[in-house]
């Protein structure tokens, strides 16, 4: 077969909407892999309750492999354990997304229906730029970064590795956001943002400060 399909290593809530982009785009998951306490299939996909399979599934021909994971550490450590055993991280861009020819893309990536990426920017591996955001020319997504649902971030801002920013999040022109640091749902961001801090609020405001820079 010279399409197999695509393994698919989470089985909950962000893994449907994952399953979903791909077969929009055309492609097929062969099985998701999750935790014993997930159910048995998930939008007729099987689950795989244990990831000890990994190797077998890799065995039986299946080559290709995404992490449907939300938390953006867990979602880092799972993509390097699939690249170990011999995956190829591959990323899914939702037909209904628009996607400058000009963006860079890494592995790993989801960018998800109604999202918009515009000129020159990059996204890093493992990130999730998901449903209705927008990402603006020259901006910079680090890796395992997750901007959710309805963020809007302006020309230029530059996002730290597993930073998150939160439902609705704006961030305005030429800002950088640290790694590791979280924007709060429907903040807006109008000063740099330290590595590992949270800010939240309109406009944000530090409440806890990490580290700086």
């Amino acid at each position: 077969m010279d399409n197999p399909g695509i393994v698919l290593l989470g089985a909950g809530g962000h893994a449907k909407v994952v399953i979903e982009a791909f077969r929009a785009a055309g492609e097929t998951v062969a099985s998701c892999v999750g935790g014993p306490s997930d159910p048995q299939s998930l939008l007729d996909v099987p689950v795989i309750p244990d990831e000890a399979e990994l190797p077998a599934l890799r065995a039986s021909g299946l080559s290709r492999a995404f992490v449907a994971i939300g938390s953006n550490r867990l979602r880092e450590k799972l993509g390097a354990k699939l690249e170990s055993l011999g995956f190829e991280l591959v990323s899914i861009i939702h037909p209904r997304a628009c996607v400058s020819p000009s963006v860079r893309i890494g592995r790993g990536v989801v960018i998800m229906a109604g999202s918009v990426v515009n000129a020159s920017a990059v996204i890093g591996d493992l990130a999730i730029i998901n449903t209705g955001a927008t990402v603006d020319h020259d901006c910079v997504i680090g890796r395992c970064v997750h901007v959710a649902p309805q963020c809007a971030l302006a020309g230029c801002v530059s996002v730290g590795d597993r930073a998150m920013l939160g439902v609705g999040a704006k961030v305005i022109p030429g800002i950088t956001i640290g790694a590791d640091a979280t924007v709060g749902a429907g903040s807006v961001v109008v000063r740099n943002v330290n590595d590992a801090a949270l800010v939240m609020g309109v406009p944000a405001r530090v409440r806890d400060g990490g580290r700086t820079r």
